[in-house]
């Protein structure tokens, strides 16, 4: 017979586990409860041969419990712990981006290091303070969960800069006037080519690539239809997409706002269609 115990202060996690261990498809177990002062004890009493599957099973519930309950406080604590320096609003947002960012291969790496840790000491162990083991025995876990926390840092301050540059941007186009009636922009294959209003093809301005502290950088085709596009400053710039719209698309659409039409289908559209873009 194999008998453990599970301590933890916390009632909802308690019923969680009470009510998920009558789901486990296996017979000779029995389950007591006792409320102490400081603890809830759960007691799961095994008298079967498949002592292997019956820890098993309890790792894996034990696990969901960490990522169900535990892994939000977990996620706040390492950003107030390595983040202190941003505001309240600042840590939200980016909380935020570590619920959202915890992809499926993630979750599942995580759940496997949470369960084998959980296995690992049941062998040896007969009851467990979930708050003392997730503290103490659970590093490797919280090392993944601080990976994905620097992760969605840089990407909220990328972001951060990002709106901050299209912000920038627009303001330049709303207090500068125009110096071009219309422009066509012709995408695909996420490489554009500027059409003036007669239909001809206008070089790109590579003021840029010149730029001696710029010179070891290399621009693709849509970086320097953009620095174009700011010199040429079109009242009306028309988007001709053969393929779908991407992040390029979108941010010269967050740019030029109103200015921008986007066309799939007419004359020009279908003379691209039929030709590579060089």
């Amino acid at each position: 017979m194999k008998s453990i115990c599970i301590k933890t202060n916390n009632k909802d996690i308690s019923e969680y586990i009470l009510k998920e261990v009558e789901y486990f498809e296996l017979i000779d177990i029995y389950v007591s409860c006792y409320n102490f002062k400081y603890y809830t004890n759960i007691i799961i009493h095994y008298k079967g041969n498949a002592t292997d599957l019956f820890l098993n099973k309890i790792s894996v519930l034990l696990s969901y419990v960490v990522i169900d309950f535990y892994e939000p406080l977990l996620i706040k604590n390492l950003i107030n712990l390595n983040y202190f320096y941003f505001s309240p609003e600042e840590k939200k947002d980016i909380y935020n981006l570590c619920l959202t960012n915890i992809d499926f291969s993630n979750s599942i790496k995580m759940l496997n290091i949470i369960s084998n840790a959980f296995y690992k000491y049941y062998l040896e162990n007969n009851y467990v303070i979930l708050d003392g083991f997730i503290r103490f025995r659970l590093n490797d876990y919280i090392k993944e969960l601080d990976c994905v926390v620097d992760m969605c840092v840089n990407k909220f301050i990328i972001d951060r800069e990002y709106n901050e540059f299209i912000s920038l941007l627009k303001v330049y186009i709303q207090t500068t006037l125009p110096n071009s009636d219309v422009i066509h922009l012709i995408y695909k294959n996420q490489e554009s080519i500027l059409l003036d209003s007669s239909k001809n093809i206008i070089k790109f301005n590579n003021e840029l690539s010149k730029q001696k502290y710029l010179s070891d950088i290399s621009f693709s085709s849509n970086d320097l239809a953009l620095n174009s596009l700011l010199t040429l400053l079109p009242n009306k710039l028309y988007i001709h997409l053969l393929d779908g719209e991407d992040d390029f698309i979108n941010t010269l659409k967050l740019i030029f706002e109103s200015k921008v039409y986007i066309c799939t289908d007419c004359d020009l559209c279908n003379l691209y269609k039929l030709n590579k873009v060089k």
